[in-house]
């Protein structure tokens, strides 16, 4: 009798512990569910990475909305994983993506700069995971996008490089000496032509004199 209290006790806490393990199980699934669905990822591919890492900020209207998850090297372009943060974060398929380095440091940021708006109900109706989300002005999750280069300091410097290099050049400056003297010979047969053209003038207006004169 003793033994078969002990029995349905341990048979009591057993069926708890399990209980207790679905309940916890359900929970985490519920849990990884909801953060699955709270943000979305699509891929960019840029001809150079410029800078671009893991972890590179993702802009948009100047507020950073997510981040870069991963890259990789191909053999023709760099992929790159793009994660925003948030699926009520609505990104226009008709946006500019490019890279810039801002800050004293010249870090990397990815900018997406939309072209167009989106309507309130588009908004209200679509998400980046629902079935017609292709068939929408949004971009959608695993989507694939093509990325630009743009604001970049290492052109400046090196448009900085070349423009001094052409101030520079010895053939710079005597083409400038041609193009000067050029036009200061110009500038000289202009003002010559209109000193005949002042003397021929009062010689003109010598002679309609004198005909008035005579008349």
């Amino acid at each position: 009798m003793k033994r078969a209290g002990i029995n349905n006790s341990v048979k009591f806490i057993q069926n708890s512990l399990l209980l207790f393990c679905l309940a916890i199980l359900f929970i985490v699934i519920m849990i990884y569910c909801n953060n699955k669905n709270s943000y979305y990822s699509f891929f960019i591919e840029f001809d150079n990475a410029n800078g671009i890492e893991k972890g590179t900020s993702i802009r948009m209207r100047g507020l950073q909305i997510g981040s870069i998850q991963s890259i990789v090297i191909k053999p023709h372009c760099i992929l790159t994983l793009a994660k925003i943060n948030s699926s009520n974060v609505l990104i226009p398929k008709d946006s500019i993506i490019e890279t810039s380095q801002t800050g004293l440091l010249n870090d990397a940021v990815i900018d997406i700069i939309p072209l167009s708006s989106l309507q309130l109900f588009d908004s209200s109706t679509i998400s980046p995971f629902s079935n017609n989300c292709e068939n929408s002005k949004i971009l959608c999750n695993k989507m694939y996008l093509q990325g630009d280069r743009g604001l970049n300091y290492d052109d400046l410097v090196r448009s900085t490089t070349r423009i001094s290099q052409r101030f520079d050049d010895p053939r710079f400056f005597n083409l400038f000496y041609v193009f000067l003297q050029n036009g200061i010979e110009t500038t000289d047969i202009f003002l010559e032509l209109i000193t005949e053209i002042l003397d021929l003038t009062s010689i003109g207006y010598i002679y309609l004199q004198k005909f008035l004169l005579n008349s």
